[in-house]
């Protein structure tokens, strides 16, 4: 079964008045959507697009594994644990925030900053914060996130090259740039599929696009 989800169909949030702009493809604070509480593992996946010199205050996250992809700019992370790096387009960031941790997110660059962030529930709550940063990650290179029993795949394909969708109990696929054939369904920057128990699914790619697709247990 294949649930598409439109860049068009999240919902705004963030403070456009303070340069933040998110859209939200699932439940996020005061926007409560039923129908999309949670799939597999991720239980949050949103754009945010801040203008230079706008962020989120220090703020506290618990029990989620958070994983930024940067599209465009240069993301500042400070957090309560002591690091402080610039994530950049291509790197790979991921937040175990565990019993708790607090940290602050903003654009110091001169140019605009588009992330993607995606939260995914532990199996297990607890244990102490951690932290990576993945510079560079190359394409088709796996990222294990054993916390939550999920594995990310990026995809970075040419115009007209296939790419097989992993065999799992519940596949997320998001496009990041260009756009791609799912199983026939054409999908755009921001467009979203939720695949559950796909068999032999793939993607072709319309145009040179950049795809990120999490693979994740039953559960």
């Amino acid at each position: 079964m294949t649930d598409v989800r439109r860049a068009h169909e999240r919902f705004r949030g963030g403070d456009p008045a303070a340069g933040i702009e998110s859209r939200h493809a699932f439940s996020f604070g005061p926007h409560y959507d039923p129908d999309h509480l949670r799939f597999g593992a991720v239980i949050a996946c949103n754009e945010e697009r801040l203008a230079p010199g706008a962020g989120f205050d220090e703020h506290p996250h618990s029990h989620t594994e958070i994983v930024t992809w940067v599209v465009e700019g240069e993301l500042t992370h400070r957090d309560s644990t002591g690091h402080e790096t610039l994530v950049r387009p291509g790197d790979l960031q991921r937040l175990s925030a565990a019993s708790g941790v607090r940290h602050v997110e903003r654009n110091a660059g001169p140019g605009p900053l588009t992330f993607l962030q995606m939260w995914l529930a532990p199996l297990e709550p607890g244990g102490d914060p951690s932290y990576e940063v993945v510079r560079g990650l190359a394409d088709s290179t796996p990222y294990a996130l054993p916390e939550a029993g999920a594995v990310l795949h990026v995809r970075r394909l040419a115009q007209g090259e296939r790419t097989t969708l992993p065999d799992a109990a519940h596949v997320y696929a998001h496009v990041v740039r260009g756009e791609v054939l799912l199983d026939g369904t054409r999908l755009g920057p921001g467009d979203a599929a939720r695949l559950t128990d796909p068999e032999g699914a793939g993607a072709v790619a319309a145009t040179a696009s950049e795809l990120l697709v999490w693979e994740m247990r039953g559960g």
